[in-house]
C-alpha cells in the first residue's frame, strides 16, 4: 500500500470521528428543543382558543329550520326554548336528557312556554356525551329534512360541539348560539382560576376531538356504532 493512500485513510477516519460529536450535539439539541416547541404550540393554541370563546350571547337576526340544545346547564334549555318561541326555528331538539328527567321537570325551567313542549320539542335520552349529541342531532336533522340548525350550548363547549356536529352534518348550516354565564360576562377568564381550568380542559378535549375526526372520515359509520352501543 502506498504512503499517500495510508494518509488519505487516516484523514477520512479522523474526519468521521470529528463529525460524530457534532452530529450528536445537533441531535441532543433537537431532542431538547422538541418538547419546548410542543409546549409553546400548545400554549399558543390555548390562548387562541380562550380568546375566541364567546363572552357575550349573540343576537340572532335570521331563522333556521331547527334548533338543537345540548344539555349541561339549565340556561341552555331555557335559551333554546325562548329561541323556539321567538320563531328562530320550527322545531327544537334537546339532546342528552337524563333518563330520570321527564317533560314536567323541563317545563318548570320555562313555565311561560309550556305549550311548546306539546307540539314542537323533541327529547333525546340516548346521548351521554358530545359525540352522542352530534350523532342524535344528525339523525334528527336528516329525519326532519332540516338544512340549517341553531346550536345552543355553553360558550366554552361551543367549538367542540360545532366540530362534532359539523363533521356529521357537513351539508347543514350551523348557527352557534353560545350561552354565557354571568360570571364569564363579569370578569375575564384569566382572572378566575375555575374558568381558566374549564377552558384548559375543554381545549384539550377539542384537540383530541379534532385528531379523532381526522382519522374518522365516515360519520355514518360512527352513527351505526353509537346506536349499537346504545342498545347494549
Amino acid at each position: 500500500m502506498m504512503a499517500g493512500d495510508h494518509t488519505v485513510k487516516q484523514t477520512d477516519a479522523g474526519g468521521n470521528r470529528g463529525m460524530r460529536p457534532a452530529l450528536r450535539h445537533r441531535l441532543v439539541r433537537f431532542i431538547c428543543a422538541t418538547p419546548l416547541v410542543a409546549v409553546a404550540l400548545l400554549l399558543g393554541g390555548f390562548l387562541w382558543f380562550a380568546f375566541h370563546v364567546a363572552n357575550a350571547e349573540p343576537v340572532l337576526d335570521g331563522t333556521a329550520d331547527g334548533i338543537v340544545a345540548l344539555t349541561g346547564g339549565a340556561s341552555r334549555i331555557s335559551d333554546a326554548v325562548e329561541l323556539l318561541a321567538a320563531g328562530r326555528g320550527r322545531r327544537l331538539l334537546i339532546t342528552g336528557v337524563a333518563p330520570t328527567t321527564n317533560t314536567s321537570e323541563l317545563v318548570r325551567l320555562v313555565p311561560d312556554h309550556e305549550r311548546w313542549f306539546g307540539c314542537c320539542i323533541d327529547l333525546d335520552y340516548v346521548a351521554v356525551n358530545t359525540i352522542g349529541n352530534a350523532v342524535e342531532t344528525r339523525r334528527w336533522a336528516l329525519k326532519r329534512g332540516f338544512h340549517s340548525l341553531v346550536v345552543v350550548t355553553s360558550d366554552y363547549h361551543m367549538p367542540r360541539a360545532m366540530l362534532e356536529i359539523g363533521h356529521r352534518l357537513p351539508g347543514v348550516t350551523l348557527i352557534p348560539f353560545p350561552v354565557v354565564t354571568g360570571q364569564r360576562r363579569a370578569e375575564p377568564w384569566w382572572c378566575n382560576a375555575g374558568t381558566a381550568r374549564i377552558l384548559a380542559f375543554e381545549y384539550l378535549k377539542f384537540i383530541f376531538a379534532a385528531a379523532r375526526i381526522g382519522l374518522d372520515p365516515v360519520p355514518a359509520a360512527t352513527e351505526v356504532a353509537h346506536r349499537g352501543r346504545a342498545k347494549i
